[in-house]
């Protein structure tokens, strides 16, 4: 046992069940997040923080004056650069130790599969149905565990993925021909709302990393904001999901 461990996670290694295992298997993890938004900025930040070996960022999109209410990996620096190098700016300066591999493009289902592989965990962190849709399949396919949230207005959701046979996946939650939802622009945030989303979907992710815990999987929980108000529901897997119903 090493008698001087590293001090930049040392509170997170006094934990019970976490300590220096813990942090040997974040230090070993590869996790793929997609979406550097109001989501992806806490993720990013807490899972860099808390010393994930290799974080891959995948967005396409650019940082906009309108995301810095929420989108807090970002700042006014850095609006009009592609929102993977202003991420991985911040990134670096909040912990070298990472190793960053920027994704630009949008994660399209014929580029899922090069993106996901060889990784231990994928989270969805985007503001789409068709990318969440397609993003649940490759993860099925590939066994990989997932972790998805959205929110919208004062709204929000998590669940866990296991990416074994028996267990639910995203698609058991929605229909595929579900309509698409309206984006804050329509409908509006509030910026610390995608924040309590995004932390939970960290902590799950650290959860599920280093085996401490019990993962969301086969829950859904519910955020109502403005009553603060948290419920949790149990998601049983649909048998007659087009994408898990066969895994059973």
């Amino acid at each position: 046992m090493n008698p001087h461990p590293d001090p930049r996670y040392s509170r997170q290694m006094l934990l019970p069940g976490f300590g220096e295992n813990g942090q040997r298997r974040l230090r070993q993890a590869r996790v793929l997040l997609i979406g550097l938004g109001g989501l992806g900025s806490p993720i990013a930040m807490y899972l860099a923080a808390a010393g994930v070996g290799e974080l891959r960022l995948a967005d396409f999109d650019a940082v906009d004056l309108s995301n810095l209410h929420r989108q807090i990996v970002h700042d006014s620096t850095t609006v009009g650069r592609p929102k993977v190098d202003s991420a991985m700016t911040r990134l670096a300066a909040l912990n070298p130790e990472v190793a960053l591999v920027p994704l630009k493009g949008s994660a399209t289902a014929a580029r899922l599969p090069e993106l996901i592989a060889d990784v231990d965990l994928v989270i969805d962190a985007c503001d789409n149905f068709a990318t969440r849709f397609a993003i649940n399949a490759a993860c099925m396919d590939a066994g990989i565990p997932l972790v998805s949230g959205a929110a919208i207005g004062t709204e929000g959701q998590v669940s866990a993925f296991s990416g074994r046979p028996g267990g639910p996946c995203y698609q058991c939650l929605y229909p595929r021909e579900v309509g698409e939802e309206e984006g804050c622009a329509v409908r509006g945030v509030l910026g610390p709302v995608v924040g309590i989303i995004g932390a939970t979907q960290a902590t799950e992710a650290i959860k599920i990393l280093t085996g401490i815990g019990e993962p969301l999987f086969g829950r859904l929980l519910l955020l109502d904001a403005l009553r603060m108000q948290w419920r949790s529901l149990t998601l049983p897997p649909d048998p007659d999901c087009p994408v898990c119903g066969g895994h059973g």
